[in-house]
């Protein structure tokens, strides 16, 4: 294979002296009035007479903010899946497929042509700070590894096409990028997890992998696969890939997964790098070392807003954008983009550590929500789980938190663990079993992302239930001093030291 890097590394001097300069408030009013006159025409532009509008205060005077549901009820589901004309001109020939919304277990978001080009230039930025940060890389001597679902893409319409965001990606890679992607297209379409990560795993070590990108979780099944394919490897990167370069991350919290990829990266030449991608937009890049920050992408057709979480509810809420954010306040974050969405609330949570440049750390969501392991559970979704197993299987749940257990080595899987209180007496351990099973299929019915993960079992294990006593929550809140009616119990517990404080308090006994 040619070594492009030295091309690669051109675009990289030209590209950095363009970040250099770029200024950036005027960057994003001018990617915003660039938007409005594209979409000038669709039944939105019309709507809100984007012909009109020159400047942001008069764009956020007149367009509200909106949740992925107003959009879907008002613009997109009587058109679906001709999503062209409606929020932005010409065809939508694909439509990436996401689950995670109190509609119900998928929501399909409209990506254009433009979208596809904003989301190359955002890989393109990972590359360059990859670069400024290496000097004598040569990421493109070998080949990039993306460990993703299937590719497989389901035909709406003559010509429309919907399916995982990844798989989307791999369909329209440039030829430039084709040349040097792994795995072949029949791997990538297998739907069997199990049988696709073996495929990958013997596949991948007969090739020279530069860069490795996917879900933390899934990258632990990779590696434990390979370490029992060779055993003298322990399984680490410096004897499995010695060449890889970068190890991209991204779309669940890194920071349980952190100490053990320490380990496997332990001695190589890798680097990690953390993206912030949605079906939504390629938002921002790790320029810099864990934990300190992405860089927004300004320039790719996206403008960004931010609005106080705590103003959430509020029915007139402060809009800011680049030219007004603070450091250190948590925003939701809110989005216009080249794909027809306009003040859109994405749903996750955001604060900045540099406005400059601007720089953020990715803090949350809006609403429950679990992904632990890339599941994309909202609260809706496990309550009425919870709700139907409870039924069925003629019991009584007073109240319950759930949350994620993390692999604690090698061929391990996490898990969700349920610490539940019902009333009465504890249930017998077979009708405990029988409520955990209906939870888990519960869930993989209405839920695609979570339904992959427990494939076979093969990527997350089923949900382990805990009964307590009656009052162990009650009990639990005094012993935090939350007792008392403006203080609820936790549904859903993502930070890990309360959970480990519900366990603990549990197996004292309450």
């Amino acid at each position: 294979m040619i070594n492009a890097t030295p091309l690669l590394r051109l675009y990289a001097r030209y590209r950095s002296a363009r970040l250099h300069s770029l200024h950036p408030a005027r960057t994003q009013e001018h990617q915003l009035l660039s938007l409005l006159a594209q979409a000038k025409d669709t039944k939105f532009g019309k709507q809100y007479d984007f012909a009109s509008i020159r400047n942001v205060a008069q764009y956020q005077a007149r367009v509200p903010v909106r949740s992925y549901n107003a959009f879907w009820e008002e613009f997109w589901k009587e058109p679906f899946p001709h999503f062209g004309a409606s929020t932005w001109p010409g065809k939508i020939r694909f439509i990436p497929v996401s689950s995670g919304t109190s509609s119900g277990s998928t929501k399909w978001i409209p990506c254009s042509d433009e979208m596809l080009r904003s989301n190359t230039k955002a890989g393109l930025d990972l590359l360059v700070h990859h670069l400024n940060n290496r000097k004598q890389s040569q990421i493109f001597a070998g080949k990039s590894f993306i460990l993703g679902g299937s590719t497989d893409l389901v035909e709406r319409a003559p010509g429309i096409f919907s399916g995982d965001l990844s798989g989307i990606a791999v369909k329209t890679l440039p030829w430039w990028a084709k040349m040097r992607y792994f795995p072949p297209q029949q791997i990538a379409l297998l739907k069997d997890w199990e049988e696709k990560i073996e495929i990958l795993a013997q596949r991948s070590l007969k090739e020279d992998i530069r860069t490795l990108s996917g879900v933390p979780n899934w990258l632990f099944i990779l590696f434990d696969r390979l370490a029992q394919i060779r055993p003298g490897s322990d399984g680490l990167v410096r004897n499995l890939y010695p060449n890889l370069e970068m190890l991209v991350h991204g779309g669940v919290n890194f920071a349980p997964y952190h100490a053990r990829f320490q380990q496997i990266l332990e001695g190589s030449k890798a680097e990690l790098r953390e993206v912030y991608p949605a079906s939504e937009g390629f938002i921002a890049v790790a320029d810099r070392g864990y934990n300190q920050g992405l860089r927004m992408i300004l320039d790719h057709g996206i403008f960004y807003e931010f609005i106080p979480v705590e103003e959430l509810e509020s029915k007139y809420p402060t809009r800011h954008w680049i030219e007004t954010i603070q450091p250190d306040v948590n925003y939701a974050i809110v989005l216009s983009t080249c794909a027809g969405l306009w003040s859109y609330l994405l749903g996750d949570t955001v604060k900045f550590v540099d406005t400059k440049n601007p720089r953020l750390l990715i803090t949350g969501r809006t609403s429950y929500y679990i992904s632990a392991f890339g599941e994309h559970l909202i609260g809706e979704e496990i309550e009425t789980a919870v709700s139907a197993a409870a039924s069925a299987c003629n019991l009584n749940v007073v109240d319950y938190s759930m949350g994620a257990i993390y692999p604690t080595g090698p061929n391990d899987l996490g898990s969700h663990l349920y610490v539940v209180e019902f009333s009465g007496a504890i249930p017998a351990p077979e009708t405990l079993q029988r409520f955990g099973d209906l939870i888990d299929s519960d869930l993989i019915k209405r839920n695609e992302d979570y339904e992959a993960h427990r494939q076979k079992g093969f990527g997350m294990k089923a949900p382990m239930i805990t009964a307590v006593k009656a009052g162990t929550f009650a009990a639990w809140m005094k012993s935090r001093g939350k007792l008392g009616g403006q203080n609820k119990v936790p549904r859903i517990i993502n930070k890990q030291e309360l959970l480990d404080d519900l366990r603990a308090f549990v197996a004292r006994g309450g």
